[in-house]
Order: structure tokens, then sequence, then C-alpha cells
């Protein structure tokens, strides 16, 4: 999948300075993603500025499934695919965009995906959908856990902390080529318990200030 190289280095050169003043986002455990090969990104979603802060947050580009309805305009869609980000029906089991997703990590990208498969409209963590196990059980690649924590889910604009996780590889989540579904059920309650624990600490470092 063609991602516009130039396109999503100018975006961050201009973002960077906007989303750091309205959020005033920091990153913690910056420089865990492996530096070259494929690799899954995988966070929870509180807002539309989600994608936009992990990709200032990150110095690899990243790509993203994101869900079809961005994609009904057609400069807009344009716009977002050239950014790297292609659609995904929700709910429907993919296989497409699971497809497309595969073909980014095996070229040795890094490919991103919310893993409650859409924004949480309370701030509270959501069940996880299996997305990223099943793509780390085909390639059998790693998977970087990130939390996206405000301070006030409530306010648009509020102090944000964007914590990633260390790589886990498909063997501490115990995924196997041709593997179940309880694998996959497995793997996500590992995936998913890291995010909690990153939760709880930087939502206590947002109480205090």
């Amino acid at each position: 999948m063609a991602q516009n190289k130039a396109l999503y280095t100018f975006g961050k050169w201009i973002l960077f300075p906007a989303y750091k003043l309205l959020y005033r986002f920091k990153v913690k455990n910056k420089g865990v993603i492996p530096t070259e090969g494929g690799v899954i990104l995988t966070a929870n979603h509180l807002s539309f500025a989600d994608p936009v802060l992990l990709g200032l947050s990150e110095k690899r580009r990243l790509y993203f499934m994101a869900k079809q309805e961005l994609f009904r305009n057609k400069f807009a869609g344009a716009v977002i695919r050239a950014l790297g980000a292609f659609p995904v029906e929700r709910g429907a089991g993919d296989g497409k965009a699971i497809k497309t997703g595969e073909e980014i990590l095996v070229e040795g990208n890094v490919m991103t995906i919310f893993l409650e498969g859409g924004r949480s409209k309370t701030g509270e963590l959501m069940r996880p959908r299996s997305g990223c196990a099943l793509l780390a059980q085909q390639v059998q690649l790693p998977v970087v856990p990130c939390c996206i924590t405000k301070r006030n889910s409530k306010h648009k604009f509020s102090k944000t902390i964007i914590h990633f996780g260390e790589p886990l590889t498909p063997e501490q989540l115990g995924l196997t080529p041709g593997g179940g579904r309880r694998e996959l059920k497995n793997a996500m309650g590992i995936i998913m318990g890291e995010i909690k624990k990153m939760r709880e600490e930087d939502a206590n470092e947002l109480k205090k200030g």
C-alpha cells in the first residue's frame, strides 16, 4: 500500500506545534517500537485526534485501519489514504482489510489498530476486538500496546499522555500460526491487561497535575 512520505512528513511538521499546545501531550516510553521491521501498534481510542497524536509521538511512519465512513468524501478519502489509512468495515470481519494489514506488515511497516474497534464515548476502556491478535497470529510479528489517557475525557482539549508499552512477541502472547480463537482471546486479554496497567499509572499522574 502506497503512502505519500512527503505529505506525511509535512503533516507532522505542521501539526506538531498546534497539537502540543492544545493537548499538552506527553510521550512515555518513547523509542520502544523497533526501528525497522513489521510491528503492530495497538491502542485504546478516545477521540478523533488519536491517530494524529500517535503519529506525532513516533518517529516511524504509521499506517492505520480507519472506519469506512471516513472515505465517503472523495477528497478527504484521498488525503487520508495518502497518509497511510485504509478502510475497514467494522463488525463485519473485514477480510480485505486484514489482508491489507498483513501486506503492510510483511513490507516492514508499523500497522496501527485501535483495539476496541471504535471510540469510547465515556473515556473508559471497552471490550477489545481480536483484529490485532489475528494479525499477529497470521504474520508472527510483535505487538506494541499503547495507552492514550486524558485528564478529562469530557473536554475536547485535555492534557494527554501517550504511553507505549514494551513489545510483546507472538510467543509471549501464545500465538501460533494457524491457532484458534481461544489463542486470540487469551492474547487480547494480555494486551488489554498491559494497557490497563498503563492507564492506571497515567490517570494517577494526571490527577496529581
